[in-house]
């Protein structure tokens, strides 16, 4: 799986035209088939179900095909966590316009979404609203292997970049680079395309953008190690919420008790992954049969510990957060206004 870990100007713009599209239109893609509870590992402490004519029913769209960011949500939906909340739960693959498109389009009551793009559409005018970062900071970086010799930001002179084209690579790039006062001018940068990082770093790419929870952990499954160079090691401002789940401000005010609910689920779901990493992958593994399990079970074990890391509570979100990322996106010419980043977040919802 080659995953875009950003999309920039363009986006906000058709975030906007996707969710005016979307607003006639519905859409359903159910992201793998409903799974009884896992049998391994401990579960959730279980209160009384709703009966099932009570359950609301609500739609999460991910952000792209399912793998351990997730993994906390195939456990509340599969181990009933929401419907003791009185919810039944579809999780759907994205379509081409995003999630966040169908979420400020209103046909999808919750989604998956990054602090970045999140942004952009808000610069837009989209209603989006972040109510939880499923992972506590920035486990991504610059991935390189481990021939290439590149182990720090200096090091990114006279190499090659495999990129989409977005203005913000670039942006970040330099931002790191300047910490260590080397020079992006040196770097080369070309569109990858569509070739995943293996392929592309045998064909003359030096260094790629990557979620080291899944690709780099890929790398290491495959006897192909990687040097990472990560964004929080260099910049306090690039420590932003990659992913987290967002609503629209509609559903919140229209109605607080389903944030609440789904949150309370969420958060079980991963706490449980936390707590039973190997068992949670098993549940992901299970409604998702054509995924690498091998993969999966070594992505969850390095990535649990992480959903929550230092914080006092799974989907705990700080403003200066929001606000040190923002600023650092005007400064970088990545948006072109201040915005209300208290707009942006929420955590009231979350269970105390």
């Amino acid at each position: 799986m080659k995953k875009k870990v950003l999309a920039w100007k363009g986006l906000g713009l058709s975030l906007l035209a996707g969710a005016m599209l979307l607003s006639g239109c519905g859409g359903k893609n159910d992201a793998g088939s409903s799974a009884s509870p896992s049998s391994s590992g401990a579960s959730p402490a279980a209160s009384e179900t709703a009966p099932a004519a009570e359950l609301k029913e609500v739609k999460v769209v991910l952000d792209w095909t399912p793998n351990t960011n997730h993994t906390g949500l195939y456990v509340a939906r599969d181990m009933g966590l929401w419907e003791k909340h009185g919810l039944k739960v579809e999780l759907i693959l994205p379509p081409e316009a995003g999630a966040s498109a169908l979420v400020a389009g209103g046909q999808a009551e919750f989604g998956v979404g990054a602090q970045e793009s999140m942004i952009l559409a808000r610069e837009q005018g989209l209603p989006l609203v972040s109510i939880a970062p499923i992972i506590q900071h920035n486990t991504s970086g610059f991935a390189s292997p481990v021939d290439k010799n590149i182990k720090e930001p200096k090091d990114f002179e006279g190499k090659t970049y495999g990129g989409w084209g977005s203005p913000a690579e670039r942006a970040v790039i330099e931002s790191i680079m300047n910490v260590q006062q080397a020079d992006v001018n040196k770097v080369n940068f070309v569109n990858a395309g569509t070739a995943d990082f293996f392929t592309a770093t045998k064909k003359g790419i030096d260094f790629e953008w990557i979620f080291y929870a899944w690709t780099g952990i890929e790398a290491e499954l495959r006897g192909e190690p990687v040097n990472m160079v990560y964004l929080t090691d260099y910049s306090k401002q690039l420590d932003y919420y990659t992913p987290l789940l967002l609503t629209n401000e509609k559903v919140i005010q229209e109605d607080p008790e389903l944030v609440r609910a789904f949150l309370a689920g969420a958060s079980e779901g991963y706490q449980y992954a936390i707590d039973h990493p190997d068992a949670a992958a098993d549940v992901l593994i299970k409604a998702v049969p054509e995924i690498n399990a091998d993969l999966v079970k070594a992505s969850q074990k390095w990535l649990s510990p992480k959903y929550k890391d230092d914080a006092p509570r799974w989907g705990e979100q700080k403003r200066e957060v929001w606000s040190g990322y923002g600023e650092w996106m005007l400064e970088n010419g990545l948006m072109e206004k201040e915005l209300n980043y208290d707009d942006m977040f929420m955590t009231e919802f979350l269970p105390q």
